[in-house]
């Protein structure tokens, strides 16, 4: 077998694809997560200072990736994010208050909340993160209580969730949410 062989076998198991996305596709999406990070960013730090928002800020992290590197991704769209980080955020908060090892706790509310995104059709990987948070998170996290779901968590959903908005409004080709994606400009000139 040749080396050529080896790699292509390598890459296919891997799961590397091609990325045909051009230069700009790929700034813009940098430049969108940028956007939506500055405002959770702002919104975390007010709630929680700079130490207790790093976990959190580290899910909307993810989230940032899904809505401006995927946009038009099924894990991206509007319920998958706002379900799936309030349902878990919830679930996080209802695991840390058991008094059970935190260790189990944290497991619990990851496996709850991948449960509950299930049945809700919100899933969405970073709702896990978030989840975990709840119960990780330490003193200023836990000290919110169950207005963790709304402040920090709910309003970085709606910023994150309107950044998105507007941000890829002006690209026809990656407008979101899908929906708002017109089908034939998304075919002519949407990078893959």
């Amino acid at each position: 077998m040749s080396a050529v062989n080896v790699f292509g076998a390598l890459r296919r198991f891997a799961g590397i694809g091609t990325n045909s996305s051009g230069h700009l596709e790929k700034w813009v999406s940098g430049a969108g997560g940028l956007t939506g990070i500055l405002g959770v960013m702002l919104i975390s730090q007010a709630y929680l200072g700079l130490s207790g928002s790093a976990a959190l800020v580290a899910s909307m992290g993810a989230s940032a990736v899904l809505l401006f590197a995927v946009p038009h991704g099924p894990l991206s769209q509007p319920w998958a994010v706002f379900g799936g980080h309030l349902v878990s955020a919830a679930i996080g908060v209802s695991c840390a208050r058991l008094n059970v090892d935190p260790v189990i706790a944290s497991a619990l509310a990851v496996a709850l909340s991948i449960s509950a995104m299930h049945y809700l059709r919100c899933i969405h990987p970073p709702g896990g993160a978030t989840a975990l948070t709840a119960v990780a998170g330490g003193d200023a996290v836990h000290m919110l209580g169950f207005h963790y779901v709304l402040t920090p968590v709910l309003l970085n959903v709606l910023v994150i969730l309107l950044v998105a908005m507007l941000f890829n409004l002006p690209f026809s080709w990656r407008r979101y949410p899908a929906a708002w994606a017109r089908k034939q400009d998304s075919q002519r000139l949407g990078p893959a």
